[in-house]
């Protein structure tokens, strides 16, 4: 199997340089921890021992060569991630926090890496819903 001999970032994606000579990206939206971290937490990583795994610790983060070579794109043009955008004041976490769910899975369904059933898609926005109730009444 290939191995990582360089990785690199722009604006959207991260790129990997494999040992044959092969580029291969994916979108930051793929890994919600990558988008979310500061440039200088980005070039924190370390190439694992076997050369085709990545790591970063202070983010908690592991990706694996194969990821680089998955062929679907995020939807990012979906009904949880709209609401994220057009709400941009709504904390992730706390969101995450009130339905009961890891906060990367919620980054998931709102980047569209992940599809939420209809009823997880209904609980995500009843709590939002909820949310606005609460701040109505203040």
């Amino acid at each position: 199997m290939e191995t990582i001999a360089k990785v690199w970032f722009d604006q959207d994606r991260i790129w990997i340089l494999t040992d044959q000579g092969e580029k291969l990206s994916r979108p930051l939206e793929a890994f919600p921890l990558l988008k979310e971290a500061s440039d200088e937490q980005r070039a924190r990583f370390t190439i694992g021992i076997d050369g085709d795994d990545l790591r970063w610790d202070e983010l908690d983060e592991d990706i694996h060569i194969s990821s680089f070579y998955e062929t679907a794109e995020p939807e990012p043009d979906n009904v949880i991630g709209n609401v994220f955008r057009r709400f941009p004041q709504l904390n992730v976490s706390e969101v995450a926090r009130t339905i009961g769910i890891n906060k990367s899975l919620l980054s998931r369904y709102i980047y569209g890496i992940k599809r939420p059933s209809e009823a997880r898609t209904r609980q995500i926005l009843d709590a939002i819903r909820a949310l606005g109730r609460e701040m109505a009444n203040i």
